[in-house]
C-alpha cells in the first residue's frame, strides 16, 4: 500500500490541522510528506497548542509511558478527531506488543478501532474517544 492510499484510510481531509509526536529519523517521511500533502499544511510540531483535526504519533518501545502520550494527544485534539498511533512493524527496533496499546488505550480514555501495516517499517493503529470520556 503506498503512502498516499495510507493517508486515505487516515481520513484527513484538505485543511485538516494534523499535530505530530515522536518524531525522528526512522519514521516514514514518505507517509508524512503524503499527510502535509493531503492537507494542505505542514504538520504541527509537539509543542504547539492549537485544538488539531487528528495527531499522529509515532511511538516505540523505549519512548516512555504510552498512556502519557496518548493524554497528552488527547489535550488538543477536536471532539471529532483521531488519534492515529505509528508503531514499528514485528521485528523492527522499538517493536511494541499489541496488547500494550489495548491495556493503554482505555486507561487514557480511547478505544482502539483498527490497525493496518502502513509501509515497510509501521503499523498504524486508529484510536477514538470514547463518549463518556469526552464529556
Amino acid at each position: 500500500m503506498g503512502s498516499e492510499a495510507v493517508v486515505d484510510r487516515f481520513g484527513f481531509e484538505s485543511g485538516d490541522l494534523i499535530l505530530e509526536f515522536g518524531h525522528g529519523a526512522d519514521c516514514d517521511e514518505d507517509l508524512r510528506t503524503a499527510v502535509v500533502s493531503k492537507v494542505g499544511s505542514p504538520l504541527l510540531a509537539s509543542d504547539a497548542e492549537e485544538v488539531v483535526d487528528g495527531v499522529l504519533i509515532w511511538f516505540r518501545e523505549d519512548d516512555g509511558d504510552l498512556v502519557d502520550e496518548l493524554v497528552d494527544a488527547l489535550t488538543f485534539l477536536s471532539e471529532d478527531g483521531d488519534i492515529w498511533l505509528m508503531t514499528p512493524k514485528m521485528g523492527r527496533d522499538g517493536y511494541i506488543e499489541a496488547s500494550d496499546i489495548q491495556d493503554a488505550a482505555p486507561t487514557a480514555g480511547l478505544s482502539q478501532t483498527v490497525s493496518f501495516a502502513a509501509g515497510v517499517d509501521w503499523v498504524a493503529t486508529r484510536l477514538v474517544a470514547r463518549k463518556s470520556a469526552r464529556k
